[in-house]
Protein backbone atom coordinates (compact mmCIF):
# COMPACT_ATOMS: atom_id res chain seq x y z
CA UNK A 1 0.00 0.00 0.00
CA UNK A 2 2.96 2.51 0.85
CA UNK A 3 4.36 1.44 -2.55
CA UNK A 4 1.48 2.90 -4.63
CA UNK A 5 0.90 5.73 -2.53
CA UNK A 6 4.36 6.53 -3.13
CA UNK A 7 3.74 5.72 -6.64
CA UNK A 8 0.54 7.87 -6.82
CA UNK A 9 2.95 10.56 -5.44
CA UNK A 10 5.14 10.34 -8.04
CA UNK A 11 2.83 10.26 -10.75
CA UNK A 12 1.25 13.51 -9.63
CA UNK A 13 4.48 15.01 -9.53
CA UNK A 14 5.34 13.62 -13.18
CA UNK A 15 1.67 15.59 -14.18
CA UNK A 16 2.38 18.39 -13.07
CA UNK A 17 5.95 18.71 -14.30
CA UNK A 18 5.78 17.24 -17.68
CA UNK A 19 2.18 16.66 -18.48
CA UNK A 20 1.22 14.82 -21.63
CA UNK A 21 4.15 17.02 -23.79
CA UNK A 22 6.68 14.90 -25.66
CA UNK A 23 9.30 14.85 -23.24
CA UNK A 24 6.35 12.51 -20.76
CA UNK A 25 6.15 9.86 -23.98
CA UNK A 26 9.90 9.91 -24.40
CA UNK A 27 10.30 8.95 -20.98
CA UNK A 28 7.31 6.58 -20.35
CA UNK A 29 8.25 4.99 -23.35
CA UNK A 30 12.04 4.63 -22.73
CA UNK A 31 11.37 3.54 -19.11
CA UNK A 32 8.75 1.18 -20.19
CA UNK A 33 11.17 -0.79 -22.47
CA UNK A 34 13.54 -1.97 -19.18
CA UNK A 35 9.99 -2.45 -17.30
CA UNK A 36 9.39 -4.54 -19.89
CA UNK A 37 12.16 -7.03 -19.37
CA UNK A 38 12.33 -6.62 -15.28
CA UNK A 39 8.59 -8.14 -15.63
CA UNK A 40 9.33 -10.73 -18.20
CA UNK A 41 12.93 -12.19 -17.02
CA UNK A 42 12.39 -11.08 -13.12
CA UNK A 43 9.00 -10.78 -11.72
CA UNK A 44 7.27 -13.48 -14.06
CA UNK A 45 9.99 -16.09 -15.92
CA UNK A 46 12.51 -16.28 -12.99
CA UNK A 47 10.25 -16.40 -10.04
CA UNK A 48 7.44 -18.71 -11.37
CA UNK A 49 10.58 -21.07 -12.36
CA UNK A 50 12.76 -20.50 -9.50
CA UNK A 51 10.20 -20.70 -6.52
CA UNK A 52 8.94 -24.05 -6.95
CA UNK A 53 12.26 -25.52 -7.40
CA UNK A 54 13.67 -23.83 -4.56
CA UNK A 55 10.92 -24.70 -2.08
CA UNK A 56 12.17 -28.69 -3.60
CA UNK A 57 16.09 -28.45 -2.33
CA UNK A 58 14.30 -26.60 1.00
CA UNK A 59 12.20 -29.14 1.77
CA UNK A 60 14.26 -31.84 0.79
CA UNK A 61 16.80 -30.25 3.45
CA UNK A 62 19.98 -30.69 1.73
CA UNK A 63 21.53 -27.32 2.62
CA UNK A 64 24.82 -27.44 0.63
CA UNK A 65 23.13 -28.39 -2.20
CA UNK A 66 20.61 -25.58 -2.04
CA UNK A 67 22.93 -23.09 -1.34
CA UNK A 68 25.18 -24.53 -4.57
CA UNK A 69 22.23 -24.37 -6.69
CA UNK A 70 21.26 -20.08 -5.35
CA UNK A 71 24.98 -19.19 -6.59
CA UNK A 72 24.73 -20.94 -9.82
CA UNK A 73 21.51 -19.71 -10.67
CA UNK A 74 22.14 -16.08 -9.66
CA UNK A 75 25.53 -16.37 -11.07
CA UNK A 76 24.07 -17.12 -14.32
CA UNK A 77 21.21 -14.96 -14.53
CA UNK A 78 23.14 -11.98 -13.67
CA UNK A 79 25.81 -12.35 -16.94
CA UNK A 80 22.62 -12.96 -18.94
CA UNK A 81 21.52 -9.23 -17.48
CA UNK A 82 24.86 -8.11 -18.47
CA UNK A 83 24.58 -8.85 -21.80
CA UNK A 84 20.88 -8.16 -22.58
CA UNK A 85 22.24 -4.52 -20.65
CA UNK A 86 25.23 -3.99 -23.17
CA UNK A 87 22.92 -5.05 -26.06
CA UNK A 88 20.35 -2.52 -24.78
CA UNK A 89 22.84 0.66 -24.49
CA UNK A 90 24.51 0.19 -27.64
CA UNK A 91 21.27 -0.82 -29.93
CA UNK A 92 18.84 1.98 -28.48
CA UNK A 93 17.73 4.02 -31.64
CA UNK A 94 16.85 0.90 -33.17
CA UNK A 95 14.77 -0.57 -30.08
CA UNK A 96 13.14 3.10 -29.93
CA UNK A 97 12.61 2.76 -34.15
CA UNK A 98 10.94 -0.64 -33.73
CA UNK A 99 8.96 -0.44 -30.69
CA UNK A 100 7.92 3.55 -30.92
CA UNK A 101 8.24 4.03 -34.97
CA UNK A 102 5.84 6.72 -35.06
CA UNK A 103 8.32 9.14 -32.78
CA UNK A 104 10.71 8.86 -36.00
CA UNK A 105 8.16 11.61 -37.46
CA UNK A 106 9.37 13.83 -34.67
CA UNK A 107 13.16 13.90 -34.39
CA UNK A 108 13.02 15.78 -30.85
CA UNK A 109 10.98 13.42 -29.42
CA UNK A 110 13.13 10.43 -31.17
CA UNK A 111 16.62 11.85 -29.63
CA UNK A 112 15.34 12.34 -26.27
CA UNK A 113 13.65 8.60 -26.25
CA UNK A 114 17.04 7.28 -27.03
CA UNK A 115 19.16 9.34 -24.72
CA UNK A 116 16.56 8.45 -21.71
CA UNK A 117 16.61 4.79 -22.97
CA UNK A 118 20.50 4.51 -22.59
CA UNK A 119 20.42 5.73 -19.19
CA UNK A 120 16.94 3.25 -17.82
CA UNK A 121 18.27 0.26 -19.98
CA UNK A 122 20.73 -0.84 -16.90
CA UNK A 123 18.13 -0.80 -14.28
CA UNK A 124 17.20 -4.21 -16.21
CA UNK A 125 20.00 -5.64 -14.49
CA UNK A 126 19.46 -4.03 -11.08
CA UNK A 127 15.79 -5.00 -10.94
CA UNK A 128 16.14 -8.32 -12.63
CA UNK A 129 18.36 -9.22 -9.40
CA UNK A 130 16.49 -7.76 -7.21
CA UNK A 131 13.53 -9.75 -8.37
CA UNK A 132 15.61 -13.13 -7.50
CA UNK A 133 16.38 -11.88 -3.97
CA UNK A 134 12.71 -11.10 -3.51
CA UNK A 135 12.16 -14.69 -4.92
CA UNK A 136 14.16 -15.77 -2.28
CA UNK A 137 13.12 -13.94 0.48
CA UNK A 138 9.21 -15.09 -0.49
CA UNK A 139 10.46 -18.61 -0.47
CA UNK A 140 11.36 -18.00 2.95
CA UNK A 141 8.15 -16.30 3.66
CA UNK A 142 9.76 -12.82 4.27
CA UNK A 143 6.91 -10.90 2.30
CA UNK A 144 7.65 -7.00 3.63
CA UNK A 145 10.99 -6.08 2.22
CA UNK A 146 10.55 -7.32 -1.44
CA UNK A 147 6.71 -4.99 -0.85
CA UNK A 148 8.86 -2.19 0.38
CA UNK A 149 11.40 -1.92 -2.32
CA UNK A 150 9.51 -0.41 -5.36
CA UNK A 151 8.91 2.69 -2.93
CA UNK A 152 12.86 3.42 -3.09
CA UNK A 153 11.79 3.79 -6.98
CA UNK A 154 9.19 5.95 -6.60
CA UNK A 155 11.52 7.90 -3.67
CA UNK A 156 14.18 8.27 -6.67
CA UNK A 157 11.79 9.29 -9.05
CA UNK A 158 10.61 11.87 -7.26
CA UNK A 159 14.06 13.26 -5.74
CA UNK A 160 15.00 13.44 -9.20
CA UNK A 161 11.36 15.21 -10.37
CA UNK A 162 12.16 17.77 -7.73
CA UNK A 163 16.00 18.34 -7.66
CA UNK A 164 17.25 17.10 -10.57
CA UNK A 165 15.11 18.44 -12.91
CA UNK A 166 17.07 22.32 -13.10
CA UNK A 167 20.68 20.71 -13.42
CA UNK A 168 20.42 18.65 -16.55
CA UNK A 169 19.23 19.05 -20.15
CA UNK A 170 15.71 18.43 -19.46
CA UNK A 171 13.04 16.70 -17.17
CA UNK A 172 13.20 13.27 -19.38
CA UNK A 173 16.91 13.16 -18.90
CA UNK A 174 16.45 14.23 -15.41
CA UNK A 175 13.99 11.44 -14.43
CA UNK A 176 15.92 8.44 -16.65
CA UNK A 177 18.90 9.40 -14.11
CA UNK A 178 15.95 9.04 -11.20
CA UNK A 179 15.52 5.17 -13.12
CA UNK A 180 19.04 3.97 -12.77
CA UNK A 181 20.07 5.23 -8.99
CA UNK A 182 16.98 4.10 -7.95
CA UNK A 183 17.82 0.41 -9.50
CA UNK A 184 20.95 0.53 -7.41
CA UNK A 185 19.59 1.51 -4.44
CA UNK A 186 17.02 -0.96 -4.28
CA UNK A 187 19.45 -3.65 -5.09
CA UNK A 188 21.32 -2.85 -1.98
CA UNK A 189 18.34 -2.30 0.26
CA UNK A 190 17.96 -6.53 -0.42
CA UNK A 191 21.11 -7.36 0.71
CA UNK A 192 20.67 -7.12 4.91
CA UNK A 193 17.29 -9.22 4.48
CA UNK A 194 18.75 -11.70 2.57
CA UNK A 195 22.18 -11.84 5.62
CA UNK A 196 19.66 -12.52 8.47
CA UNK A 197 18.08 -15.59 6.78
CA UNK A 198 21.94 -16.61 5.91
CA UNK A 199 20.80 -16.87 1.83
CA UNK A 200 22.83 -13.75 -0.01
CA UNK A 201 24.08 -15.93 -2.85
CA UNK A 202 27.33 -15.90 -4.56
CA UNK A 203 26.97 -15.80 -7.65
CA UNK A 204 29.09 -18.63 -10.13
CA UNK A 205 29.33 -19.90 -13.21
CA UNK A 206 30.19 -23.32 -13.10
CA UNK A 207 29.50 -26.15 -10.74
CA UNK A 208 31.89 -27.60 -8.53
CA UNK A 209 31.09 -31.18 -9.21
CA UNK A 210 28.12 -32.62 -11.02
CA UNK A 211 25.19 -33.27 -8.04
CA UNK A 212 21.61 -32.76 -7.74
CA UNK A 213 22.20 -28.84 -7.57
CA UNK A 214 23.22 -29.19 -11.25
CA UNK A 215 20.31 -30.86 -11.74
CA UNK A 216 17.94 -28.20 -10.36
CA UNK A 217 19.78 -25.60 -12.28
CA UNK A 218 19.00 -27.41 -15.58
CA UNK A 219 15.82 -27.33 -14.73
CA UNK A 220 15.08 -24.00 -13.62
CA UNK A 221 16.74 -22.75 -17.20
CA UNK A 222 14.34 -25.02 -19.04
CA UNK A 223 11.24 -24.38 -17.07
CA UNK A 224 12.08 -20.02 -17.52
CA UNK A 225 11.73 -20.79 -21.57
CA UNK A 226 8.27 -21.61 -21.66
CA UNK A 227 7.88 -18.99 -18.47
CA UNK A 228 9.43 -16.24 -20.44
CA UNK A 229 7.05 -16.37 -23.13
CA UNK A 230 4.23 -16.96 -20.63
CA UNK A 231 5.07 -13.98 -18.76
CA UNK A 232 5.47 -11.64 -21.14
CA UNK A 233 2.69 -11.58 -22.82
CA UNK A 234 0.74 -8.65 -20.49
CA UNK A 235 3.78 -6.81 -21.42
CA UNK A 236 3.79 -7.47 -25.07
CA UNK A 237 0.00 -6.44 -24.84
CA UNK A 238 1.16 -3.12 -23.21
CA UNK A 239 4.25 -2.52 -26.21
CA UNK A 240 1.72 -3.51 -28.48
CA UNK A 241 -0.52 -0.39 -27.28
CA UNK A 242 2.80 1.95 -27.32
CA UNK A 243 3.52 1.04 -30.69
CA UNK A 244 0.08 1.87 -32.05
CA UNK A 245 -0.74 4.87 -29.84
CA UNK A 246 3.11 6.04 -30.93
CA UNK A 247 0.95 6.87 -34.53
CA UNK A 248 -1.78 8.94 -32.50
CA UNK A 249 -1.39 12.37 -31.42
CA UNK A 250 1.29 13.83 -29.06
CA UNK A 251 -0.23 12.49 -25.68
CA UNK A 252 -1.98 9.24 -26.44
CA UNK A 253 1.32 7.09 -24.82
CA UNK A 254 1.04 9.21 -21.56
CA UNK A 255 -2.80 9.07 -21.10
CA UNK A 256 -2.24 5.10 -21.74
CA UNK A 257 0.44 5.89 -18.63
CA UNK A 258 -1.15 7.59 -16.35
CA UNK A 259 -4.74 5.61 -16.71
CA UNK A 260 -2.60 2.65 -16.29
CA UNK A 261 -0.86 3.68 -13.14
CA UNK A 262 -4.25 4.37 -11.58
CA UNK A 263 -5.40 0.68 -12.78
CA UNK A 264 -1.63 -0.54 -11.17
CA UNK A 265 -3.43 0.76 -7.70
CA UNK A 266 -5.72 -2.00 -6.65
CA UNK A 267 -3.96 -4.72 -8.94
CA UNK A 268 -0.47 -4.00 -7.16
CA UNK A 269 -1.93 -3.16 -3.80
CA UNK A 270 -3.85 -6.58 -4.01
CA UNK A 271 -3.44 -8.57 -7.35
CA UNK A 272 0.52 -8.53 -6.80
CA UNK A 273 0.86 -9.40 -3.28
CA UNK A 274 -1.80 -12.55 -3.68
CA UNK A 275 -0.03 -14.10 -6.06
CA UNK A 276 3.34 -13.57 -3.98
CA UNK A 277 2.18 -15.17 -1.35
CA UNK A 278 -0.25 -17.62 -2.69
CA UNK A 279 3.25 -19.30 -5.01
CA UNK A 280 5.56 -20.21 -1.97
CA UNK A 281 2.33 -22.06 -0.22
CA UNK A 282 1.33 -23.65 -3.31
CA UNK A 283 4.47 -25.09 -4.37
CA UNK A 284 5.31 -26.01 -0.81
CA UNK A 285 1.76 -28.30 -0.82
CA UNK A 286 2.51 -29.61 -3.81
CA UNK A 287 6.06 -30.79 -2.82
CA UNK A 288 4.23 -32.81 0.07
CA UNK A 289 1.38 -33.98 -2.77
CA UNK A 290 -1.71 -32.61 -0.65
CA UNK A 291 -3.75 -32.34 -4.07
CA UNK A 292 -6.95 -31.66 -2.11
CA UNK A 293 -5.60 -28.76 -0.01
CA UNK A 294 -3.80 -27.33 -3.42
CA UNK A 295 -7.12 -26.95 -4.79
CA UNK A 296 -8.51 -24.92 -1.56
CA UNK A 297 -5.94 -22.46 -1.67
CA UNK A 298 -7.10 -21.86 -5.49
CA UNK A 299 -10.51 -21.50 -4.87
CA UNK A 300 -9.65 -19.08 -1.11
CA UNK A 301 -7.41 -17.22 -3.66
CA UNK A 302 -10.04 -16.79 -6.53
CA UNK A 303 -12.73 -15.77 -3.57
CA UNK A 304 -10.47 -12.93 -2.13
CA UNK A 305 -9.60 -11.74 -5.75
CA UNK A 306 -13.47 -11.38 -6.64
CA UNK A 307 -14.73 -9.92 -3.27
CA UNK A 308 -11.74 -7.17 -4.01
CA UNK A 309 -11.44 -6.93 -7.52
CA UNK A 310 -15.31 -6.58 -8.59
CA UNK A 311 -15.83 -3.41 -6.03
CA UNK A 312 -12.66 -1.91 -7.30
CA UNK A 313 -13.69 -1.91 -10.63
CA UNK A 314 -17.36 -0.14 -10.20
CA UNK A 315 -15.21 3.06 -8.12
CA UNK A 316 -12.52 3.04 -10.52
CA UNK A 317 -15.26 3.60 -13.45
CA UNK A 318 -17.85 5.67 -11.53
CA UNK A 319 -14.98 7.68 -10.12
CA UNK A 320 -12.58 7.78 -13.17
CA UNK A 321 -12.83 11.32 -14.56
CA UNK A 322 -13.04 12.65 -10.56
CA UNK A 323 -9.73 10.61 -9.21
CA UNK A 324 -8.16 11.74 -12.31
CA UNK A 325 -8.96 15.49 -11.77
CA UNK A 326 -8.19 15.52 -7.92
CA UNK A 327 -4.67 13.86 -8.54
CA UNK A 328 -3.75 15.43 -11.87
CA UNK A 329 -5.22 18.49 -12.86
CA UNK A 330 -2.76 21.14 -12.10
CA UNK A 331 0.34 22.32 -13.51
CA UNK A 332 0.74 20.70 -17.41
CA UNK A 333 -1.99 18.59 -16.66
CA UNK A 334 -5.20 20.13 -18.69
CA UNK A 335 -8.68 19.12 -18.40
CA UNK A 336 -8.10 17.75 -22.24
CA UNK A 337 -5.86 15.10 -20.33
CA UNK A 338 -8.02 14.39 -17.58
CA UNK A 339 -11.20 14.02 -20.41
CA UNK A 340 -8.30 10.96 -22.27
CA UNK A 341 -6.98 9.66 -19.68
CA UNK A 342 -10.67 9.09 -17.69
CA UNK A 343 -11.95 7.35 -21.34
CA UNK A 344 -9.09 4.67 -21.19
CA UNK A 345 -9.20 4.10 -16.99
CA UNK A 346 -12.99 2.97 -17.64
CA UNK A 347 -11.51 0.96 -20.76
CA UNK A 348 -8.80 -0.57 -18.78
CA UNK A 349 -11.13 -1.01 -15.09
CA UNK A 350 -13.07 -3.31 -17.31
CA UNK A 351 -10.89 -6.06 -16.88
CA UNK A 352 -9.34 -5.52 -13.74
CA UNK A 353 -11.27 -8.73 -12.14
CA UNK A 354 -9.76 -11.17 -14.96
CA UNK A 355 -6.11 -9.49 -14.18
CA UNK A 356 -6.44 -10.13 -10.92
CA UNK A 357 -7.76 -13.46 -11.61
CA UNK A 358 -4.72 -14.69 -13.80
CA UNK A 359 -2.56 -13.49 -10.75
CA UNK A 360 -3.94 -16.34 -8.79
CA UNK A 361 -4.45 -19.11 -11.61
CA UNK A 362 -1.22 -19.09 -12.62
CA UNK A 363 0.33 -20.07 -9.44
CA UNK A 364 -1.69 -23.20 -9.66
CA UNK A 365 0.52 -23.75 -13.31
CA UNK A 366 3.94 -22.78 -12.04
CA UNK A 367 3.64 -24.65 -8.58
CA UNK A 368 3.35 -28.00 -10.26
CA UNK A 369 6.03 -27.01 -12.88
CA UNK A 370 4.22 -26.33 -15.70
CA UNK A 371 5.15 -23.46 -17.11
CA UNK A 372 3.78 -24.33 -20.96
CA UNK A 373 0.07 -24.10 -20.32
CA UNK A 374 -0.02 -20.75 -19.15
CA UNK A 375 1.99 -19.66 -22.59
CA UNK A 376 -0.92 -21.63 -24.08
CA UNK A 377 -3.63 -19.31 -22.92
CA UNK A 378 -1.48 -15.99 -23.06
CA UNK A 379 -0.23 -16.44 -26.77
CA UNK A 380 -4.19 -16.79 -27.56
CA UNK A 381 -4.63 -13.75 -25.18
CA UNK A 382 -2.03 -11.83 -27.04
CA UNK A 383 -3.03 -12.58 -31.01
CA UNK A 384 -6.86 -11.60 -29.62
CA UNK A 385 -5.56 -8.78 -28.07
CA UNK A 386 -3.58 -7.57 -31.61
CA UNK A 387 -6.75 -8.30 -33.22
CA UNK A 388 -8.93 -6.28 -30.84
CA UNK A 389 -5.94 -3.74 -30.99
CA UNK A 390 -6.59 -3.22 -34.97
CA UNK A 391 -10.29 -3.20 -35.01
CA UNK A 392 -11.00 -0.90 -31.93
CA UNK A 393 -7.85 1.91 -32.71
CA UNK A 394 -9.88 3.98 -35.48
CA UNK A 395 -13.22 4.45 -33.63
CA UNK A 396 -12.10 4.83 -30.53
CA UNK A 397 -8.15 5.85 -30.72
CA UNK A 398 -6.07 4.63 -28.00
CA UNK A 399 -9.34 4.40 -25.79
CA UNK A 400 -9.52 0.81 -27.81
CA UNK A 401 -6.11 0.42 -27.11
CA UNK A 402 -7.05 0.28 -23.82
CA UNK A 403 -10.26 -2.16 -24.12
CA UNK A 404 -8.37 -4.25 -25.97
CA UNK A 405 -6.15 -5.24 -22.66
CA UNK A 406 -9.01 -5.64 -21.01
CA UNK A 407 -10.92 -7.99 -23.67
CA UNK A 408 -7.18 -10.38 -23.70
CA UNK A 409 -7.03 -10.40 -19.95
CA UNK A 410 -10.79 -12.22 -19.94
CA UNK A 411 -9.48 -14.51 -22.33
CA UNK A 412 -6.41 -15.31 -20.65
CA UNK A 413 -7.66 -15.53 -17.15
CA UNK A 414 -10.72 -17.64 -18.68
CA UNK A 415 -8.51 -20.49 -20.59
CA UNK A 416 -6.64 -20.20 -17.15
CA UNK A 417 -9.70 -21.48 -15.10
CA UNK A 418 -11.02 -24.07 -17.49
CA UNK A 419 -8.04 -25.87 -17.96
CA UNK A 420 -7.66 -25.28 -14.01
CA UNK A 421 -11.25 -27.24 -13.74
CA UNK A 422 -10.93 -29.68 -16.59
CA UNK A 423 -7.83 -31.33 -14.77
CA UNK A 424 -9.26 -31.78 -11.41
CA UNK A 425 -6.56 -29.46 -10.39
CA UNK A 426 -9.03 -26.93 -9.11
CA UNK A 427 -12.66 -27.85 -7.48
CA UNK A 428 -14.92 -25.21 -6.84
CA UNK A 429 -16.37 -25.35 -3.16
CA UNK A 430 -19.74 -24.71 -2.04
CA UNK A 431 -21.34 -21.25 -2.27
CA UNK A 432 -19.81 -20.10 -5.24
CA UNK A 433 -22.87 -18.94 -6.81
CA UNK A 434 -24.78 -17.38 -3.63
CA UNK A 435 -21.33 -15.64 -3.08
CA UNK A 436 -20.99 -14.00 -6.67
CA UNK A 437 -24.34 -13.01 -6.39
CA UNK A 438 -23.92 -11.08 -3.27
CA UNK A 439 -20.44 -9.60 -4.21
CA UNK A 440 -22.18 -7.94 -7.55
CA UNK A 441 -24.95 -6.87 -5.22
CA UNK A 442 -22.83 -5.08 -2.78
CA UNK A 443 -20.63 -3.57 -5.41
CA UNK A 444 -24.17 -2.20 -7.38
CA UNK A 445 -25.13 -0.64 -4.12
CA UNK A 446 -22.16 0.75 -3.86
CA UNK A 447 -22.06 2.31 -7.74
CA UNK A 448 -25.51 4.03 -7.25
CA UNK A 449 -24.74 5.93 -4.32
CA UNK A 450 -21.47 7.01 -5.66
CA UNK A 451 -23.45 8.29 -8.73
CA UNK A 452 -26.20 9.89 -6.47
CA UNK A 453 -23.07 11.95 -4.13
CA UNK A 454 -21.19 13.10 -6.70
CA UNK A 455 -20.97 16.42 -8.22
CA UNK A 456 -21.18 16.94 -12.10
CA UNK A 457 -17.90 17.21 -13.43
CA UNK A 458 -17.85 20.93 -14.47
CA UNK A 459 -18.59 22.00 -10.52
CA UNK A 460 -15.52 19.14 -9.37
CA UNK A 461 -12.72 21.05 -11.92
CA UNK A 462 -13.98 24.22 -10.28
CA UNK A 463 -12.67 22.95 -6.92
CA UNK A 464 -9.48 23.87 -5.50
CA UNK A 465 -6.54 20.80 -5.74
CA UNK A 466 -7.07 20.41 -1.62
CA UNK A 467 -11.16 20.26 -1.96
CA UNK A 468 -10.76 17.75 -4.77
CA UNK A 469 -8.40 15.61 -2.63
CA UNK A 470 -10.95 15.75 0.27
CA UNK A 471 -13.72 15.13 -1.73
CA UNK A 472 -12.42 12.51 -3.24
CA UNK A 473 -10.88 10.71 0.02
CA UNK A 474 -14.41 10.82 1.39
CA UNK A 475 -15.99 9.84 -1.69
CA UNK A 476 -14.23 6.64 -1.75
CA UNK A 477 -14.38 6.43 2.32
CA UNK A 478 -17.93 6.28 1.96
CA UNK A 479 -18.42 3.89 -0.85
CA UNK A 480 -15.56 1.50 0.76
CA UNK A 481 -18.15 1.61 3.93
CA UNK A 482 -20.85 0.75 2.01
CA UNK A 483 -19.37 -2.49 0.39
CA UNK A 484 -18.12 -3.58 3.13
CA UNK A 485 -21.77 -2.90 4.94
CA UNK A 486 -23.26 -4.43 2.55
CA UNK A 487 -21.59 -7.01 2.10
CA UNK A 488 -22.19 -7.90 5.92
CA UNK A 489 -25.60 -7.11 5.72
CA UNK A 490 -26.04 -10.38 2.87
CA UNK A 491 -23.77 -12.89 4.79
CA UNK A 492 -20.19 -13.14 3.67
CA UNK A 493 -17.87 -12.29 7.03
CA UNK A 494 -14.37 -11.27 5.91
CA UNK A 495 -13.01 -13.03 9.01
CA UNK A 496 -14.39 -16.29 7.63
CA UNK A 497 -12.45 -15.71 4.69
CA UNK A 498 -9.17 -15.08 6.91
CA UNK A 499 -10.21 -18.65 8.79
CA UNK A 500 -10.27 -20.35 5.82
CA UNK A 501 -6.21 -19.48 5.39
CA UNK A 502 -5.75 -20.78 8.42
CA UNK A 503 -7.82 -24.11 7.84
CA UNK A 504 -6.43 -25.20 4.52
CA UNK A 505 -2.64 -23.95 5.68
CA UNK A 506 -2.45 -25.96 9.15
CA UNK A 507 -3.38 -29.43 10.30
CA UNK A 508 -6.31 -28.45 10.77
CA UNK A 509 -7.55 -28.05 7.23
CA UNK A 510 -8.16 -31.79 7.17
CA UNK A 511 -11.52 -31.54 9.08
CA UNK A 512 -13.41 -31.79 6.30
CA UNK A 513 -16.70 -30.63 8.90
CA UNK A 514 -15.00 -27.44 9.77
CA UNK A 515 -14.05 -26.61 6.18
CA UNK A 516 -17.36 -27.66 4.75
CA UNK A 517 -19.19 -25.30 7.55
CA UNK A 518 -16.71 -22.37 7.06
CA UNK A 519 -17.57 -23.04 3.13
CA UNK A 520 -21.22 -23.03 2.88
CA UNK A 521 -21.69 -19.71 5.61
Amino acid sequence: MISRLTGLIRDIIFAQLIGSSYLADAFFVAFRIPNFFRRIFGEGAFSAAFIPVYTRYRVSGHEAQTREFVNIVTGRLSLVLLALTVLGVVFAPLIVSVLAPGFRAEPEKYQVTVESLRLTFPYVLFICLVAASAAILNTHKRFAAPAATPILLNVSLIAAAIWLTGLVENAAIALSIGVLIAGAVQLLFQLPFLYRIKAIPTPRLKVRKKNEANKGVREVYRLMIPSIFGSSVAQINLLVNTFMASFLITGSVSWLYYSDRLLEFPLGVFGVALGSVILPKLSEVHAHKHHVEFSRLLDWGLRWSVLISVPATVGLIVLAHYTLAALFFHGAFTETDVMMSARALTAYSIGLTALVAVRVLSPGFFARNDTKTPVRAGVIAMVLNMFFAVALIFPLQHVGLALATSLAAFVNAGLLLYWLVRDRTLRFQPGWTLFLIRVVLASSIMGFLLLWIVPPLANWLDYSITERVLRLSVYIAVGGGVYAISILVLGIRFNQLIQRWKLITQKSFRSDLLIRRVFLR
